[in-house]
């Protein structure tokens, strides 16, 4: 029997992605191993969602086996699979762009496949991209971070819209929810704030997956829902931080270098709106908060909040890029002790409060972006009005309690 270079590429990655989710019993009840993407069960079943189909695929670095090979790799290799064209988000498909920049179109040069840009493009413009590629169906595969305003779920959002102004139907291959699924937390978006970092009204930390948010798009926010197939994951719990799931970390972007990054993300990128540094520019970004004038008062009004779960020390950086780059600046890291407690958007509220408190410099961005952030106008101006965490946390709590009945509906483990 002869084998084409091809079929021998696809077989070993075949093997590589699904021999190593065969754990030990040890193993498997430690958590190690046990989970399966949605990537894993679609090629364990040989493709058969894609039979006969002209596929395109909406990806980017995390869109990868147990193995670290790219699925774009392993699918181009594979007989079994017709891939014609890749999809690149914010950052890319192969994420060399940094925050609000993309690779543009090109082709790839390790598979020769037409690579289309997706940033910023919606509606027709983006559905004649998928009419132009010749698809028959847009595949997606993108590791999330659980926050609103992490780009890739109003790609996901988009690029739904457009697959069904453009005929095709859509595939979503799950993943996990890095910080878990246990709860939505946060205020949820005004439609009168939506823009590419909150579409539609969502909480804060939403506490989905991206399938789950598929299902949600497609039942609540579309007006024409999308022909939608999505392949859930085996062995994933609603309580599973990223460590238990046994699954390689890819940064899916360049400012969220671990889990550790993703478990704070969704409340201290709400400095993002403010004239401080978010930490960008650091090896702890969204962990290292500061500008200059801050000093050890800050650190010290965050800790007498007894906020549950993190504890803040008085820090000094100087970002290489971003905000006050080259300068060195005062502020504090947060280091979470007990993740099981920890409350990501209680705590980037109660760091808000405090340092509007506690240093005289601190002022919002001119152009209101803690409104797109947070979804209205209330965080900003409670806190302008002396409002104290528990004040501004309880803000939200009547829209927030029918965001999770909707939800609830919505969800698949």
């Amino acid at each position: 029997m002869s084998l084409s270079r091809r079929g021998l590429l696809a077989a070993g990655g075949a093997v590589g992605a699904l021999a190593a989710t065969s754990a030990t019993p040890a193993a498997a009840h430690a958590g190690r191993g046990r989970v399966r993407t949605g990537f894993e069960r679609l090629a364990a079943d040989g493709y058969a969602l894609l039979a006969g189909e002209r596929v395109g695929v909406v990806t980017n670095p995390t869109g990868i086996t147990r193995d670290v090979r790219h699925i774009v790799d392993v699918m181009h290799a594979d007989d079994r699979v017709n891939l014609v064209a890749v999809f690149g988000p914010e950052h890319g498909f192969r994420g060399t762009a940094q925050a609000g920049g993309s690779e543009g179109r090109y082709d790839d040069p390790a598979t020769g496949l037409p690579v289309y840009d997706t940033y910023l493009k919606s509606g027709r413009p983006l559905a004649d991209i998928f009419t132009a590629s010749g698809v028959d169906t847009v595949v997606f595969d993108i590791q999330d971070a659980g926050a609103r305003f992490y780009t890739y779920i109003w790609t996901l959002f988009d690029c739904m819209q457009a697959a069904e102004l453009a005929g095709k139907r859509f595939v979503v291959l799950d993943r996990p929810n890095p910080v878990t699924g246990r709860a939505a937390l946060g205020p949820v978006l005004d439609k009168a704030f939506a823009t590419f970092v909150g579409r539609e009204p969502i909480s804060q930390a939403h506490g989905m997956t991206v399938a789950e948010l598929a299902l949600l798009f497609n039942g609540e926010f579309l007006a024409r829902p999308v022909e939608l197939e999505t392949v859930t994951m085996t062995g994933w719990h609603r309580s599973d931080f990223y460590d238990a799931t046994g699954l390689p970390w890819v940064p899916p972007s360049p400012n969220m270098p671990t889990p550790d990054t993703a478990l704070v993300y969704s409340g201290t990128c709400l400095f993002e709106g403010t004239n401080l540094s978010e930490g960008r520019g650091t090896t702890r970004p969204f962990e290292l908060l500061g500008a200059e004038g801050v000093d050890r008062r800050w650190a010290e009004a965050a800790n007498a909040q007894g906020l549950p779960g993190v504890r803040f020390r008085e820090a000094y950086f100087a970002p290489t890029f971003s905000k006050f780059q080259g300068k060195t600046i005062g502020g504090v890291q947060l280091h979470v002790h007990d993740r099981e407690s920890y409350d990501p958007v209680r705590t980037g509220i109660a760091l808000l409060v405090t340092a509007k408190r506690s240093w005289s410099g601190f002022a919002w961005r001119t152009d209101r972006w803690i409104d797109k952030l947070t979804g209205s106008t209330k965080v900003r101006t409670l806190i302008d009005a002396g409002a104290d965490t528990d004040e501004v946390v309880g803000a939200w709590r009547d829209e927030l309690a029918a965001f999770r009945a909707v939800r609830r509906r919505y969800l698949r483990y």
